[in-house]
């Protein structure tokens, strides 16, 4: 009888690490990522401001004359924000460079194919780790643009959560936001 019990005593102490493990973070599904976004809202600071919600929608083709994208520009919008690529609201600060950049060309856009695993609010990834130069989740590769590396310093490449939404400017180029941070930098998606 004591065989037994100490059986089970055994099977049950071994389990916990399992059951420690289970994360209760949103799986991509809408109405999860909703919650998050609310709950995100109420308690999280970020880009130097408070970020409201997580982009409803990337930003909007850029119609205005260019700015150009030089080392050591100011992205500083507002007293107390981030002085590189972020949300504040609906506007998507530094994302003002035109069709014309040429940090962002590819000679062969999409050349990997195209991202479909889904855009927006309603798909939070959680980053699997690698670094600026080739990073994962859920089996999809992606690098950052060399232009941007220096944006993504203070990334957590392994946990942190991102959003990937299309670039409107830069054909073959997407836009990861990094929820914990209120950042952005452009993505090029390399392939499953």
């Amino acid at each position: 009888m004591k065989t037994i019990q100490l059986a089970v005593a055994a099977v049950l102490v071994l389990s916990v690490p399992a059951f420690a493990q289970h994360t209760l973070a949103p799986q991509n599904t809408f109405n999860e990522s909703s919650l998050y976004q609310h709950q995100y809202a109420q308690s999280h600071s970020s880009g130097g401001g408070v970020q409201k919600a997580i982009p409803s929608h990337g930003p909007k083709a850029y119609t205005g004359t260019p700015h150009a994208a030089e080392p050591g520009r100011n992205y500083s919008d507002k007293a107390g924000h981030p002085n590189i690529p972020h949300v504040d609201g609906k506007t998507w600060v530094g994302h003002d460079t035109g069709r014309g950049d040429a940090n962002y060309h590819l000679d062969h856009p999409f050349a990997h194919g195209r991202f479909t695993g889904g855009f927006g609010p309603g798909h939070i990834w959680h980053l699997g780790g690698g670094g600026p130069g080739s990073f994962w989740f859920k089996g999809w590769f992606w690098r950052v643009a060399a232009f941007d590396v220096g944006f993504c310093d203070g990334w957590l490449w392994d946990s942190d959560e991102i959003v990937i939404y299309p670039d409107p400017d830069h054909d073959g180029w997407y836009l990861a936001y990094n929820v914990r941070l209120g950042t952005y930098v452009h993505v090029e998606y390399m392939g499953s």
